[in-house]
């Protein structure tokens, strides 16, 4: 007991000291005001001012009344059917999460769709052009290069088409979209 005594009025010396005090008074308040007021202040603004895209930007479908998450534009997903644009492979980008791809490589990729799908080709090719013009008006039309958002372009194929996208859709999904109603 009396070591704990010790060892506690050796720490109380220490924080009053003039030599080591000021310093560790300095990084108990830094890492109070770094490690916890900031990034607690920073959840607090971005979840008041955009949570959408605090909460990761996720996309829905909705089905009767209950949203069931898909994925989100900024994050790639990796769509391995034939039916589907691809993102690029991982080791085209640095991260491999990169959920855009260039036009280039979109319209590359239309004849495959278009063959795996029966979807003409003209069609395909008008989906991905007003992606890239969503794209570009989103991003005030000079700040960033055309690119073609692959989740965005999947989903439209999808609302367009359910008939054809039927096998990744739940049984509740196709029946709102074979009616028209919005997802």
């Amino acid at each position: 007991m009396q070591n704990i005594k010790k060892a506690g009025e050796k720490c109380t010396n220490i924080l009053n000291s003039e030599r080591y005090g000021p310093a560790i008074r300095v990084f108990i308040l830094m890492l109070i005001v770094t490690g916890i007021a900031y990034p607690l202040v920073l959840v607090a603004i971005g979840q008041g001012i955009l949570p959408f895209q605090s909460n990761g930007s996720l996309v829905s479908i909705t089905q009767n009344r209950e949203e069931r998450e898909v994925g989100s534009p900024l994050i790639a997903q990796e769509f391995k059917s034939p039916k589907f644009l691809h993102v690029r492979d991982s080791s085209d980008t640095a991260s491999g999460v990169d959920p855009h791809i260039t036009p280039e490589n979109a319209f590359a990729q239309i004849g495959n769709v278009s063959e795996a799908t029966e979807i003409p080709r003209n069609v395909l090719r008008t989906l991905v052009e007003l992606n890239i013009e969503r794209n570009r008006v989103e991003n005030l039309l000079a700040f960033a290069p055309n690119y073609v958002n692959v989740l965005e372009v999947n989903l439209e194929l999808v609302k367009q088409y359910p008939e054809i996208y039927s096998e990744f859709l739940t049984s509740s999904e196709k029946e709102i979209l074979l009616r028209g109603e919005q997802t």
